[in-house]
């Protein structure tokens, strides 16, 4: 009889775990790209991603006029951020330019022509409806000059029209990275 109570009351825990609701998860919409950007290598590694501990996080954000920052409804993104955004600005880029790109490790067998690095010092979803981006950019080039430069990008969304248009301009602001990038230092 004492073998059988520890089986139900596992098996319960296990029954009450799976009714627990799960938190909704926000995948970020690809944005539209109207217009190619040369640049001058053929290839590109984006070698790192790096974000502040709140954009790194699950949880989608948003900057308080306060300063203070708190967790949009218990939603998550449906992506870790890091890995998201390196998949986003990779294919971005790709799409602008044409030139074959890839997040780390690169996946083909010649070297890249040039490795883009992105450091965020902000990536933020504001209450008052702009998205804000900023930070540095670090070009590393075999047959080329090396570059870095500064970034500082917005992007207004209705906060009325809640995770959804979060999301959207997120993919919005990705997209603006890069072609701010290919246009400043890929050139």
């Amino acid at each position: 009889m004492s073998f059988f109570r520890p089986f139900w009351m596992i098996l319960g825990a296990a029954l009450l775990a799976g009714c627990a609701s799960s938190p909704d998860r926000y995948v970020v919409p690809t944005s539209e790209v109207a217009q190619q950007q040369r640049i001058a290598y053929r290839s590109v590694e984006i070698r790192k991603v790096s974000l502040p501990a709140y954009a790194a996080s699950d949880e989608i954000a948003q900057l308080g006029p306060d300063g203070k920052l708190t967790s949009v409804g218990g939603v998550l993104w449906a992506d870790t951020p890091e890995r998201a955004i390196s998949l986003e600005l990779s294919r971005n880029l790709t799409r602008l330019t044409g030139a074959r790109v890839a997040a780390e490790p690169w996946p083909f067998e010649t070297f890249a022509d040039a490795r883009l690095e992105v450091r965020f010092e902000s990536l933020i979803a504001q209450e008052d409806g702009q998205f804000r981006a900023n930070g540095q950019y670090f070009v590393a080039a075999e047959n080329g000059r090396e570059r870095a430069g500064l970034f500082d990008l917005m992007v207004a969304f209705d906060p009325a029209e809640g995770p959804q248009a979060v999301a959207a301009a997120r993919g919005q602001i990705i997209l603006d990275l890069a072609r701010f990038i290919a246009r400043n230092g890929l050139r």
